[in-house]
């Protein structure tokens, strides 16, 4: 692991990283908070913060205002990048929504995808193993949260692995990708034509299906979003849960679009969320 920069901030460490990814076969840039409980040697409990589409490990780290917070309450703050870069896939930069910047969080299947494209089992076991084993983090204790396509990874990681995360949020999620053209752009490309795949990664599904999560389900959703009609459509979610068990709490905001201005106003209640859980 090398460390590119670190900064000061709330008398923690906002610090940048790189590692050679054995999963990627890449290098992998993340970036992670070190509050100051953390700098001298106390455990502390970690949130992982998963990005949307066009997002790099700068967006949340830089605009969310979540560090200060995470200072007081001791908590560490991870922030990977959204896709491999630099994976030479020939068009991989030519759309926004799919390719760099768009891992949606899955392991492609499809060729030439399926060779670095393996988001799903980066974030779930070489991550977790390389922070929680290079700095002090309370055996256990991992939060898991996102924004947008972040927001469907960070459900989809939680509601499969309920045992290794205490807790989800996410802001703005893609809920239904399996229902929604962002989702059948990106699982048609890295999962391929058979649909039946696709429902291993969409939160909606999983629900439906029985996958639950113990702890209450945190979601904010700006009702002024400009992808809220054709691309979250979180009503999908909301009658899966009601109808299969799942604690959630799902807040809806006037005027609130799907910007880090939304993110950074309720970014502290999503913290406290998953710290009485982290904690508890």
């Amino acid at each position: 692991m090398k460390v590119d920069k670190s900064i000061a901030c709330f008398d923690g460490e906002q610090r940048y990283i790189t590692h050679e990814s054995r999963t990627i076969g890449l290098p992998m840039q993340c970036a992670v908070y070190l509050p100051p409980a953390a700098l001298k040697g106390e455990a502390c409990p970690v949130l992982y913060f998963l990005s949307g589409l066009t997002c790099s490990p700068e967006n949340f780290t830089t605009k969310a205002g979540a560090q200060r917070l995470a200072s007081e309450e001791g908590l560490i703050l991870v922030m990977p990048d959204t896709s491999p870069r630099g994976a030479g896939v020939p068009g991989e930069d030519d759309d926004w929504d799919f390719g760099s910047a768009a891992g949606f969080y899955v392991d492609a299947t499809e060729e030439p995808w399926s060779k670095h494209y393996r988001m799903w089992s980066y974030v779930t076991e070489e991550l977790p193993e390389l922070i929680e084993g290079a700095f002090p983090v309370v055996e256990g204790a991992r939060a898991i949260s996102g924004h947008s396509m972040g927001g469907h990874g960070a459900l989809v990681v939680g509601l499969r692995h309920p045992d290794r995360y205490r807790s989800i949020s996410a802001f703005s999620p893609i809920v239904a990708p399996t229902q929604v053209p962002w989702g059948h752009k990106a699982f048609g490309g890295y999962l391929g034509d058979d649909r039946a795949t696709w429902k291993d990664y969409d939160a909606t599904e999983l629900v439906n299906r029985g996958q639950t999560h113990a702890a209450p389900i945190l979601i904010d959703q700006g009702l002024a979003d400009g992808f809220l009609e054709e691309q979250l459509q979180p009503h999908r979610f909301e009658k899966a849960c009601a109808e299969h068990g799942q604690a959630l709490q799902y807040r809806a905001h006037e005027g609130y679009d799907h910007s880090y201005f939304f993110i950074a106003t309720f970014v502290e209640d999503h913290l406290r969320h998953h710290l009485a859980h982290l904690r508890g």
